[in-house]
């Protein structure tokens, strides 16, 4: 029988929700707590969840939660746990650390404490007499203790998920690849409707929606620090990707529109799409959002504009927000939804919102406008 494990994914706040459907999506029973989503599951959902999950962070293995109020029991809690299950003879295990509201509140001794007893642990496990040779393949622990519980956790992914592989030049306020999934997932989109983003940027919506249109696993182009490990066999990986090679819907038809009023970020957006590997799936064009021309019925736009923080003033994003709206009155079939940090959108919009969610796009707090057109 198939080892089980306790994995935790990672979410930003105010995606556990979309990160807990994607977990059940792919079998398994999540439970979802602030800034994550838990589920225990075989070793082969390690693979399966680091090339399927769009909106997590990471993916993490729980090796133990406890109670630690003295650096005594944080290093006799953390010896007594079977790492050796977990990091081979040669691995190379540095220690990370945070500390919120608690009695070690040092993160730096904590690390320390936690990096000590591992090597304890593992050197009398393989009768290792010298120094740990940390040589071999890379296992990211972390210590977090919050209100005195100490959660220790092993990475799997490496590189965080939003990094897919495709992004070869970014603009000044780039959107996070896990985020703008996460937008696309929030609408009821679908592969045979239209879906436009008058501000592309470098084109992150866009080359999101395509993968999900044709049900590309996002992770399928990259490498993660887990496929390295001894205790995964190969099989398992070779299974979850020849999974996503066969879940993938690449003669899926797609309606897909980027633009952008800068020239230079088109053809970003046209090369971080080739890299992608989705061709000219995508229509790209350089044009202000003021001379979108809508000429299907039923379509969706779902956008990151500007919103006076990094890039624009603003009395620049009111004019922006205002043509939009202008232009989406006479369209009423179509559905818009409109990330931004700008208090008094729906005014310069022109309409209230159907529904908005609270987001936060990296540490800048948003809101997201969603306006369901009619059927």
């Amino acid at each position: 029988m198939e080892q089980e494990v306790t994995l935790i994914a990672t979410a930003a706040m105010g995606l556990e929700a979309i990160v807990g459907r994607e977990v059940r999506t792919l079998g398994y029973k999540p439970t979802i707590e602030n800034g994550r989503v838990l589920f225990k599951a075989p070793l082969s959902a390690i693979p399966r969840c680091n090339l399927w999950l769009r909106t997590a962070d990471r993916v993490k293995i729980l090796v133990a939660e406890f109670n630690a109020t003295s650096f005594e029991e944080l290093f006799e809690a953390t010896k007594q746990l079977p790492w050796e299950q977990y990091i081979s003879e040669d691995g190379q295990f540095p220690v990370s650390g945070k500390s919120v509201k608690s009695k070690l509140f040092s993160v730096s001794d904590c690390q320390a404490i936690v990096k000590k007893a591992i090597v304890d642990r593992l050197r009398l496990k393989y009768g290792i007499a010298s120094r740990m040779p940390e040589t071999g393949a890379l296992y990211k622990v972390e210590v977090a203790i919050h209100k005195d519980i100490a959660t220790l956790t092993i990475d799997t992914s490496g590189s965080g998920l939003h990094k897919r592989g495709y992004r070869v030049i970014q603009g000044k306020a780039p959107l996070k690849e896990t985020m703008a999934a996460a937008l696309l997932l929030l609408t009821n989109w679908t592969p045979s409707k239209t879906l436009i983003d008058p501000f592309c940027g470098s084109g992150t919506i866009p080359i999101e929606a395509a993968l999900i249109g044709q049900n590309i696993a996002p992770g399928f182009n990259r490498h993660f620090a887990s496929e390295a490990w001894t205790f995964i066999d190969q099989m398992l990986w070779n299974q979850a990707f020849e999974e996503a090679e066969d879940l993938a819907r690449y003669d899926q038809k797609l309606d897909i529109f980027g633009s952008d009023i800068n020239h230079k970020m088109i053809d970003i957006s046209k090369q971080n799409s080739q890299e992608a590997g989705l061709g000219d799936l995508i229509h790209w064009k350089q044009m202000q959002a003021k001379d979108l021309n809508i000429r299907k019925e039923g379509g969706y736009i779902v956008t990151n504009p500007p919103y006076g923080k990094r890039i624009g003033t603003d009395k620049e994003v009111e004019k922006i927000y205002h043509d939009l709206g202008t232009i989406m009155k006479k369209h009423p079939t179509w559905s818009v939804y409109v990330m931004t940090a700008y208090k008094h959108f729906e005014k310069a919009y022109g309409k209230k919102a159907t529904k908005k969610r609270k987001l936060f796009n990296g540490f800048i707090r948003t809101d997201y406008y969603q306006y369901y057109g009619q059927k």
